[in-house]
This record gives structure tokens, sequence and C-alpha cells, in this order.
């Protein structure tokens, strides 16, 4: 039993009283394709804030795969943008391809080798094809991720045409794209070169009809299922939406009469076994046990990812910590720091609600030292 803070500033007694996680699917399910965004284990011994446990961050990515989940790494969840810098990126990539052995993978490519400052639509579709080249030849499928330097650079709709023009008729390959919200993070405001995230929608809608002998797919990561569900329902044929919404994933995965949205989520790290399980009992035709195993870790997902969202790699990896995935819980550049006692509080409880701790008891001695060194005896 612990003594946890509550939001309101009250303690309260809690111990672990909910499901553990069922068994991971004997083969990976079929009927979706799923991916999760994978965090990195920090090096907390190293003198250097930026410095990957690369053991830890590997064996992490295997807990993935066994789960029957796809791998889609070097994304925003890695902390691309805020810690994980392009050398670090590159190794991670080379790693991870090496590890693969065939299962299945995907990658971000983003711009974040340019210098600060000012960039053209040339040193952009640079960029990205440097990336690109990396990600392709360590075997992953690439997901060309929004460009901050994209956003400050283009001044509307057309910019956006022409450096993904130039990047897509040159790919020579299928590619994901990645539509990112401003809620996870907001220098990619008003990206495709609207405001507005319907009139956002169907530019990107039709950048994918222009391309769609190369774009496979589009993750999107908007936090709003209808506009979701109205832009899977608009793309051309042959080209898959990717639900990256860490609200509304059940009901985007499971679908309706007109189609379903695949997934590629940062709440499927924390969650793997369960997202699993889910996934197979769809996969063998049981929408009702998909939506008894999925449906609970929803509060779980929403707390994670509440604003600011762009912090919620904390939770993701306090969990892993929490399960026993990692000896510690520290981050690059010290993101740990992102959010209160009080939110970490309140993931464990709803961690435990959602069938998510592995092991009750390990989870009890490791927020232990957490709530000591808040003040909370």
């Amino acid at each position: 039993m612990l003594v946890l803070p509550t939001p309101g500033g009250e303690l309260t007694t809690w111990s672990p009283t909910g499901p553990r996680p069922p068994e991971p699917p004997s083969a990976p399910p079929a009927s979706r394709i799923a991916y999760a965004a994978a965090h990195v284990v920090a090096d907390a011994l190293a003198d250097e804030p930026y410095a990957v446990d690369w053991d830890a961050t590997l064996t992490f990515r295997e807990h993935l795969w066994a789960s029957g989940l796809g791998v889609a790494d070097a994304m925003d969840t890695a902390q691309r943008g805020m810690g994980l810098d392009w050398a670090t990126t590159r190794e991670l990539v080379t790693r991870t391809g090496a590890a693969a052995n065939g299962r299945p993978w995907v990658a971000g490519v983003g711009t974040d080798q340019l210098a600060d400052g000012p960039a053209t639509v040339a040193s952009i579709v640079d960029a990205w094809r440097e990336q690109l080249d990396l990600v392709g030849g360590a075997g992953a499928v690439p997901v060309v991720m929004a460009s901050r330097a994209l956003a400050a650079a283009a001044s509307g709709p057309g910019d956006y045409h022409a450096a993904y023009g130039k990047l897509l008729s040159g790919a020579g390959g299928p590619v994901l794209l990645h539509w990112l919200g401003e809620q996870f993070d907001p220098a990619l405001a008003g990206y495709w070169g609207h405001d507005d995230v319907r009139a956002a929608a169907r530019e990107l809608g039709a950048l994918c009809a222009e391309h769609a002998g190369t774009v496979a797919g589009v993750k999107v990561s908007v936090l709003d299922a209808a506009v979701e569900t109205e832009f899977r329902r608009a793309l051309p044929a042959g080209v898959r939406c990717y639900t990256g919404d860490d609200f509304h994933y059940p009901e985007l995965i499971a679908g309706d009469e007109h189609g379903h949205s695949e997934a590629l989520l940062g709440i499927f790290d924390p969650i793997a076994p369960v997202a699993g399980a889910a996934l197979a009992r769809l996969d063998d035709g049981d929408r009702a046990g998909f939506a008894a195993l999925l449906d609970p870790t929803v509060p779980l997902a929403r707390e994670i990812f509440h604003a600011p969202t762009r912090h919620y790699k904390t939770g993701v990896v306090f969990l892993a910590y929490l399960n026993g995935h990692q000896d510690h819980f520290r981050m690059i550049a010290g993101q740990e720091s992102a959010r209160t006692i009080t939110h970490l509080a309140t993931l464990l409880r709803l961690a435990d609600d959602a069938g998510v701790l592995a092991d009750p008891d390990l989870a009890v001695a490791r927020m232990r030292p957490l709530l000591l060194a808040a003040g909370v005896a």
C-alpha cells in the first residue's frame, strides 16, 4: 500500500487491484497494421545529458515485437526535437535496423540536422533525403515527419506542395507521411498552410492524391476523431490512414462500415501487451473482446497526453520504469521533470485500472523513492 498525492493536494492510500496484463498473442495481428512508437532509455550514469543506454533501448524494442506489435522508431516518442540529436538518431536507426531481422518497423525521417535559422525549400528537401537514405538503407519503411524548418519557411500551401512534391517524386519507394498537430509540437502550428484543421486535412489529402503511387499511408496525430475519420474516408485507394490519436484510438482502430484506421501510437509503448492482445481479439473477429481490453486504457492515455501534450514522453518513460523495462526514471535532457508528482501518482492508479502493471509489487517499490523525494512520506 502507498500513500499518494492527488491533483487536489490531498493524500490518499492506494494498493493495486487491477487486472494483470494478458499473455502476448502467439502471432502478430493480421487484421490491422499496428506500430508502437518507441521511447529511448537514457544512460543515467553518463556525464552528458544526451547519452542513450543502447542495451536497454534495444531490449525494449524486443519487448514491443514480442507483444505482437511493430516498432516505430526515431519519432517524437523517442524525443526527436526534445533531446535526441541527429547523430544519436543515426545510431538509433542503424542499431534498430540490425536488430529487426525482418520484423516490422518504420522510422522517422526529419530535418533536424539543419542548423538553427532560416532554411530554404531546397535545403529542407535535401535534409529529408539524407535521412530517407539512412532509414531506407537500414530496412525500415520511412515516415516523413512534419518539419519545423518547413513550418517556419513556408508562406502558404504552395510551399508545402513544392517541398513534399520534390521529395516524393524521387523517393524511390513507398513512404508514410506524418501530420503532427500543434498539440504535440507548437512549432508546427499552421502546417500544410492552414490554421483550420479541416482545411489542412483537405490540403494533405490533395497531396496524397497527387502522389498516391508513393504515399502508402498517413499518420494523423491531431486528437480529433471526427477530422481523422473524414480524412480517412477521403484518401485515395491504396493510401492507408494510421491513427496517432492517443485519445480515441479504440474507436478509430475498430472502424465502421466505411473502413478503419491502422495504428501508429505513442500510447502503445506503455500498454504494449494489452494492445497486442486486444488486436489479436480483433483479428479473431471479437470486437467486444477488443474493446474490453483496450477501452480501459483510454483514461490512462488521456492523462499521459494531457496538455501540454508534448510532455507525454515523461509518462511513457515513467511506466517503463514501473514495469521494469529500465532501472531508473531518467530521460534525455532531464525531461523526467516535465510532469508533477501528482500526475505520476494518477498514472500509477490508472495503469493499475487498465491492467498494464506487469508486477504491482515492483511498481510499488519503484514508486516509493519518487514519493519520498517529493516529500510524501
